[in-house]
Parts: C-alpha cells; structure tokens; sequence
C-alpha cells in the first residue's frame, strides 16, 4: 500500500467514531469498501452494547458549579455529599468512604468500584487531561457492564484534571451531583473478511477502528485498522497455506467488546484458529515496535531472532495485552499484539491530540511490511510452530487482566 494510499484513508477517517454509535457504523462500511476495492468481500457483524443519552450532568462543589460529563449507563440520581478525595486505596483510606462522594485517581476500574461500594460511597468523581495542558478537555466516560455487574449503580461524573487539583487544594467540602440519562441497547458492529487458504486451520488478524469521545484515533487506532487492510492487499497477492480471516474490531475502547462479542458468537469456529495477530497502534513519528506474546514463551525468542533476520529492532516479550488479542488468548489461542510505543511526550492517545500529525507514513509501510514478513512465516509453516497452549503464567495474568481474580500486588 503506497504512501498516497496510506494518508488518504486516514484523512477520510478523522472523526470521533465511539462505539455504538452512527459514525462507528459510517467508518465499519467505509472499512467494507475499502475491502471490496481490493476484491475481498468483507460483512459488518452487529453485537449488542449498553448505550445512554445523557440529559442532564453537574457537579457543585461548596455552592460552586464544577465543569463536568456524567458517566453514561450510571443510572439516574442525585445526591449530596461529603466530598472525599481518595488517594490511597489500604483498608483506613477505604474506610472513610463511607457516605461520601468520592474522588479518585484515573481510571474506574472494576476493584476500585467494587471497593468504594463495600465502603459506603454514594457517589463517584474521576478526572483527566493533564494540568500542563492548555485545554479543559473532559473525557465522555461510562460505567461499564463488566464493572457494574451485581452490583449497586451510584451516580459519577469526570472533570478536569485543574479541577480536581483546585478542589484538593481548596479543601472543598460539600459535593452535589445530579445526573439524568436514558440507556438502552444500541448496536456496535465488527467488520469481518475472509482469504480462504489450502487447510481449515486459520490464522485470525485483529485491530479496533474504534475511538474514544475526544479522539480522531488516527494512531489508537486507526494505524493498526489501515495495517490489517495493508496485510489483506499482501495475502491477496502472495501465497499462503493457512486460512486468514481479518477482523476490525469496535468498542474495543469500552472493554474490548467487539472482540469478546466475537469470540462469544464464533466459540465453535475457535477450535481452527491458531494463532492471533493483534495490531494497535503502529506507524507513529516516534518509538520503538514492540511484539507482546500472550503466548509460550518460545514465540518471544522466536522474534527476537526474526527481528535480527529481517534487520529490524523490536522488543518482544510475554504479557497480556490491553487490546482485542486479549479475549482469543482467553480461549486457548496464542496472541501477539504489534505496536510502535511512542514515548508520551510525542504522541497521547485518548484525547484530542490524536492525529495525523503524530504519524509517519515512511514508519506505517516499514511496519507493515515487517508484520507481513512475520505472517507470510506463520502462514506458510507446513507446522503451526506456536504451541496451542498458554502456560500457566499467562492464564494467571488473564484471570488478573479479566478481573476473575485480584492481583496481590
């Protein structure tokens, strides 16, 4: 795929596309057509998702009204209470949440949740952004299924990152949120594509076109969609033994959706695949590539070798991945994510400065085209080398990633 070829898909992709909703449906079709202008016929698989049109959202703070987005799918409430910014997370800090709206730091993942509920919390506030920055950009987060299942729905809203440090330096007392919303089941989709090869057995490749509410995701993760359509063009050209399906995967960003969705939804056809190539973020300006393995750990070796062969630096290693290789390492199925890890002073990702800007396409062709390199290998074996297995290491840190189990750290 040419450079030209390159930059005009993601010029014609530069738009917040969040799963569920109509412009994820508008860029799953583009992606269709891009398939079909290359000859591969491509569906869009419908899945369901929690949605929500939030009506109304504040947060005041002693008398003062704080710039804020409420978490959609968080119920309707309003309540009024004792703020409390939670900085730690032992059993004293936790203890305090009692009655309180709390604040935390980063992410509302699923423990924390759970944590700050068993500890009496009415009421949640994260925040994002960076205090550096100029802008006053606010996140549209949720609260997702996964982490809201069984359990009680209390109302959260997310701030600036300069709010919450005035709120914490200004010892602010009193918190009132008031947040009204409808949810319902909406739709998100993945988009699907076959080359049929010499025996059943299949290699599956996987990237998420989907982004977050303030991004363009021109780098998470519209590079990695471009690339899997870049390795469709070279297998349509060159020969392979194994079957390929390609799957551009949605809500991946909202827990990695689309690929759960599909590994639900095609749990019989899982026995044939075996291997994952997961692509999530490649071709920036900056940053080195790396290969996570979830995997044995012989694949780690293995491309530290073909690296060398092929004259390319990349740091391998085994781990699970944060992106759509995650839910088919959980079936059994050996994964390895791509990226270029861009250092973050040079390209941020779920936020506005997600753009054409942080990419290179010189760097989006070199990886592709060691991707290609790797998979033609995989995809030509007269033996899958990887071994269907995962050891036991890495189904310990996906339970800990899945939430099935807490990390003692």
């Amino acid at each position: 795929m040419n450079k030209k070829k390159l930059a005009n898909i993601f010029r014609q992709t530069a738009y917040v596309r969040m799963g569920g909703t109509a412009e994820e449906l508008r860029c799953a079709e583009y992606l269709q057509q891009q398939c079909q202008e290359m000859g591969l016929e491509a569906k869009i698989e419908g899945f369901p998702v929690q949605m929500a049109n939030i009506e109304r959202a504040s947060l005041v703070v002693d008398g003062k009204a704080i710039t804020c987005k409420g978490y959609s799918c968080a119920g309707s409430a309003e309540v009024e209470a004792p703020l409390y910014y939670l900085a730690s997370t032992d059993p004293y800090s936790l203890s305090l949440c009692k009655g309180k709206i709390v604040m935390i730091d980063g992410y509302l993942g699923y423990w924390m949740y759970r944590d700050i509920l068993e500890n009496g919390a009415v009421g949640f506030i994260t925040y994002d952004g960076n205090a550096n920055y100029r802008d006053r950009d606010i996140d549209q987060r949720e609260l997702r299924a996964q982490v809201a299942e069984g359990v009680e729905k209390i109302p959260g809203v997310n701030i600036n990152a300069k709010d919450a440090i005035a709120l914490v330096n200004g010892e602010a007392k009193m918190a009132k949120i008031v947040l009204k919303q409808e949810q319902y089941e909406g739709e998100s989709r993945n988009v699907i594509a076959d080359i049929p090869g010499e025996v059943a057995e299949t290699i599956v490749f996987t990237a998420h076109y989907d982004s977050t509410s303030l991004s363009r995701g021109a780098y998470d993760n519209m590079s990695g969609s471009v690339g899997l359509l870049g390795i469709a063009e070279y297998f349509l050209k060159n020969p392979h033994k194994y079957s390929l399906r390609f799957i551009w995967c949605g809500s991946e960003e909202r827990g990695l959706l689309g690929a759960k969705a599909y590994c639900r939804d095609h749990e019989e056809e899982l026995k044939n695949v075996v291997l994952n190539i997961n692509l999530d973020m490649i071709g920036c300006i900056m940053g080195k590539l790396i290969a996570c393995c979830t995997s044995e750990d012989k694949l780690v070796s293995y491309l530290d070798y073909f690296a060398q062969e092929q004259g390319r630096g990349i740091r391998a290693y085994q781990d699970v991945y944060s992106s759509d290789s995650t839910p088919f390492a959980d079936k059994g199925i050996p994964a390895v994510s791509f990226a270029r890890i861009a250092p973050p002073p040079t390209a941020t990702i779920h936020n506005s400065y997600d753009t054409m800007a942080v990419m290179k396409m010189e760097h989006m062709q070199a990886d592709i085209d060691f991707i290609c390199a790797f998979a033609s290998r995989m995809a030509n074996a007269v033996r899958m080398p990887v071994a269907r297995k995962m050891p036991d290491n890495m189904k310990d840190k996906l339970d800990i990633y899945l939430c099935r189990k807490r990390d003692k750290k």
